[in-house]
Formats: C-alpha cells, sequence, structure tokens
C-alpha cells in the first residue's frame, strides 16, 4: 500500500462522512438560527426554547433519511471490505 492510496481511502472516508452528517447538521443549524431569531425577537431566553425545537428536528431528519444513510454506508463499507485484497495482495 502506498501512500496515494492511503490518501485515496482517507479522502473518500472524509466525503463519506460529509455526505452523511450533512442533512442532520444544516437542519438543525437552520432551527436553531431560526430559534435564535424568535428568542430575539421576543426576548425570551430559555435554554429548552433552541433544545426541543432541535432534537425534534434531528429526529424527523433521520426518520426521513436515516435509510438512505444506512444503505450508503454499507456500501461504502462493502468496497472498503472488498478492496483489501488488492490494497494487501
Amino acid at each position: 500500500m502506498d501512500s496515494q492510496q492511503v490518501f485515496t481511502f482517507g479522502q473518500q472516508a472524509l466525503h463519506m462522512m460529509l455526505m452523511l452528517s450533512a442533512p442532520l447538521l444544516l437542519t438543525v443549524l437552520a432551527v436553531g438560527l431560526l430559534v435564535s431569531i424568535f428568542q430575539a425577537a421576543t426576548q425570551l431566553n430559555e435554554a429548552t426554547l433552541s433544545f426541543v425545537p432541535k432534537i425534534l428536528a434531528a429526529v424527523a431528519v433521520l426518520t426521513i433519511t436515516g435509510p438512505w444513510m444506512i444503505s450508503t454506508l454499507v456500501e461504502y463499507l462493502q468496497r472498503m471490505l472488498q478492496a483489501i485484497p488488492t490494497v494487501v495482495g
């Protein structure tokens, strides 16, 4: 295994991580921004007011995109495991 293969595998792993985490992180970011704007407009500074909508949004996103995330991750892991003989040999 040469350094180019190591960098390729690392790049693929980072790309997979970003692709799988993006829907959840972007949704929670958007909900947090909306709640912060609402809190600033109404001057309500309650910690649970920002926490509960983020959790609900995260659960909704995981419910919707969960099957896609799992299938994408399984396909990636299968490709990586099938590549072991070509890397070692």
